[in-house]
């Protein structure tokens, strides 16, 4: 079955095809675009704990770090260094709807070189930053790298992959995202001791995963959906030939070129997804970028040595607590590339949020009845703290995480792709981007309350999930529309035929 949205309905039989070394390849080098986004989110917050970067950049942070009564809850509540961590995102959202276009006209691997470009230069900015306004600055131009990147990678592995594999391929974009929170940690621990650099060399390293993308990028192929999207047919039908290793192509090269055909008749995709059969899709792939967000999980990851220093835990006590939980991360997300396929979408996001409510609750009233203002945790509560975010990571990272991504990625059709993509990308991005700005200000706010917010969105995402999110494993994504959208007891009402009188096809002679 062919790897490929499209708007057409019916069954599709099973495609020939297996998973190559070269399809292996192009796999494992587009998702450094997750390893270099992971990277971010794990190298921002513990540079923002390192005392020689606060020294530099936020003297007046430093000067309240240092204050021994000082609120535990807000001694890092400074806009300025969460513009640091949330200029990126808000860069990123900007892109992604550039970077929609671009995947569209010029392809997903273009996209990618584009996105690479733009990681080099702004890790090198970074690196040498002499001042916040070129740190910043740094961090906007990575901000368009994870804009380009994040619309075209998980597109990219879809597209790429066989649909019996399509879920386990796709979260190799989550995977790297976690190998680069769980790098980066690493780095922050042997970094917080070399003075005064060793915040530079922290950021300064991403170069090295960013070279490796932009070079590779130029090794992979461009994939079969995109190169007959543009009209590139005997390229396309070479590069299906070559990433399936088979001869024996024909019904999924014909699918594709079927799809192709109807996505060209649509002259303004994202006019065509205010469509009420374009509402589905697109509300499930937004409503599932707000919901991964409001977990919590960005808040943990950018700020994890930041939290268990607040509970008691000294700098590098902190930053090795975060090499803990950056493990778990890694190795849960392998649980999720085994059982999605096997177990299902639903099942996986119902039993995390059950595991997430429960843990972020207990966090909650661990910090409300032991953390005061000033103080610390004993050490068997800091612990327990520890414990509980490894076991709310663990939840997050075989399902919300990698999900996230994957559902929006395969339920698109073809013609309206690459702009829904764009927009969950976007929402995403939007939602990393208040999270990063305000959590800080937030847990100086609400003190051990900012856990209970967190647990209270987890309770509103399974009752979405229980009602209103339908199970896709195993669905051809050429079948979403007969087969998920109008079966669905709520969505089949939007399910309505629109083709006559669409204003935004071509109607042919």
């Amino acid at each position: 079955m062919p790897a490929v949205i499209t708007s057409l309905g019916g069954h599709v039989p099973e495609h020939d095809g297996k998973i190559t070394f070269y399809v292996i390849l192009c796999v494992i080098i587009s998702a450094f675009g997750g390893l270099l986004f992971g990277y971010d989110i794990g190298i921002s917050g513990g540079v923002t704990a390192m005392d020689d970067f606060l020294i530099k950049f936020f003297p007046a942070v430093y000067e309240k770090k240092k204050l021994v009564h000082e609120d535990n809850y807000c001694k890092y509540d400074n806009e300025y260094l969460q513009l640091f961590t949330s200029s990126l995102y808000i860069a990123a959202l900007v892109a992604s709807f550039v970077a929609s276009k671009v995947c569209s006209k010029f392809g997903r691997r273009t996209t990618l070189q584009i996105g690479s470009f733009f990681f080099v230069i702004g890790v090198a900015l970074q690196a040498s930053g002499v001042n916040l306004a070129m740190v910043v600055l740094g961090r906007i131009i990575l901000g368009f790298g994870v804009g380009f990147g994040n619309q075209a990678v998980p597109l990219f592995l879809s597209e790429l992959a066989p649909a019996r594999l399509r879920g386990a391929l796709n979260i190799c974009f989550q995977l790297f995202i976690t190998i680069g929170i769980l790098i980066a940690g690493i780095i922050n621990y042997f970094t917080s001791n070399i003075h005064p650099h060793g915040w530079r060399i922290s950021l300064g390293l991403a170069g090295i995963p960013a070279m490796i993308l932009l070079v590779g990028s130029f090794a992979i192929c461009e994939t079969p959906t995109s190169l007959i999207e543009r009209n590139q047919i005997d390229q396309g039908k070479d590069t299906l030939r070559r990433i399936r290793g088979t001869d024996n192509i024909s019904a999924e090269f014909d699918s594709i070129v079927a799809a192709s055909e109807a996505a060209r008749q649509v002259k303004n995709p994202f006019r065509k997804l205010m469509r009420p059969s374009s509402r589905p899709p697109l509300v499930i792939a937004i409503v599932l970028q707000v919901f991964q967000q409001f977990t919590g999980i960005n808040a943990i990851m950018f700020y994890a040595p930041v939290l268990f220093q607040t509970v008691g835990f000294g700098s590098n006590a902190a930053l090795l607590s975060t090499v803990i939980t950056g493990l778990v991360n890694v190795f849960s997300t392998l649980v999720s590339i085994y059982t999605v396929d096997k177990a299902g979408r639903r099942v996986l996001l119902l039993e995390a949020c059950v595991q997430m409510f429960i843990t972020q609750t207990v966090i909650g009233m661990l910090l409300l009845l032991h953390l005061k203002p000033t103080g610390s945790l004993g050490s068997t509560e800091a612990m327990v703290v520890v414990v509980l975010v490894c076991v709310y990571v663990m939840g997050f990272a075989w399902s919300w995480g990698p999900l996230g991504w994957l559902i929006p990625s395969e339920t698109f059709p073809l013609e309206t792709r690459t702009a829904g993509f764009a927009c969950a990308v976007s929402s995403n991005m939007l939602c990393t981007f208040i999270i990063a700005q305000a959590f800080l200000s937030m847990l100086c706010h609400m003190k051990a309350g900012i856990f209970f917010f967190f647990a209270a969105w987890i309770l509103v995402m399974g009752l979405f999930t229980l009602f209103l999110l339908p199970e896709t494993k195993g669905v051809p994504v050429d079948s979403m529309a007969e087969r998920v959208w109008k079966q669905h007891w709520f969505w089949k009402r939007y399910m309505i035929d629109d083709d006559e009188n669409d204003g935004d096809k071509v109607v042919k002679g």
